[in-house]
């Protein structure tokens, strides 16, 4: 399902992954924590893509996956949101919001590599894939998406701290190719992940 902003596929689960599309408007230089030691690293002006994912346990007042990207769409300290935010938190209305302490942005620190490139100005989330599964799907979609000849590295490695060989955060330069991408790929990704699929135990 497509609605302006949002590309979703799935609808069970409130746990997930997804690819933030993010436009940046102006070059910058920017380092990432302690990643290549600080390293300032060259990002020009044009569109990124970003994998994460939210598979956390579900709890009855909220899901991981509605709390990480409204995290995505805050900023730190006094900084204005994110404007794609007001229309996040209408999609995930009722149980999927945990209590009122998301209807603010939240003063939230940086984490992660892609909490630096979000907390600037210059930087605005465009678009959002939702995938609602609890199947681990980021090495599949950076795969997927580093074939792709719509992206290209800037950083090994970069926003994928949690894996060996992966790339999380991509230059793109053609959105439009990319959702298409997904959309034609994602459901028969999710069906053969799906067959071989054995849910946790509690």
């Amino acid at each position: 399902m497509s609605v302006r902003q949002f590309t979703i596929f799935g609808n069970k689960y409130r746990m997930g992954s997804y690819i933030l599309l993010i436009r940046l408007s102006c070059s910058v230089k920017l380092a990432f924590g302690r990643f290549q030691c600080g390293t300032l690293i060259t990002f020009p002006r044009g569109e990124y893509l970003y994998i994460g994912s939210a598979l956390g346990k579900e709890e009855s007042t909220g899901s991981p996956l509605a709390r990480r990207v409204i995290r995505h769409a805050s900023r730190s300290e006094e900084k204005k949101p994110h404007k794609i935010r007001p229309a996040l938190l209408q999609l995930f209305s009722g149980n999927d919001v945990a209590g009122n302490r998301n209807r603010a942005p939240s003063k939230k620190k940086l984490r992660w590599h892609i909490d630096y490139l979000l907390d600037l100005p210059e930087a605005e989330i465009t678009h959002i894939v939702i995938m609602r599964s609890p199947l681990k799907l980021e090495d599949k979609l950076s795969e997927l998406l580093d074939s792709s000849n719509a992206t290209s590295i800037v950083a090994p490695h970069l926003g994928a701290g949690d894996t060996r060989n992966s790339t999380h955060l991509l230059r793109i330069t053609d959105q439009k190719q990319i959702l298409d991408l997904l959309k034609q790929e994602i459901p028969e990704m999710l069906s053969s992940i799906e067959a071989g699929y054995t849910p946790r135990q509690k």
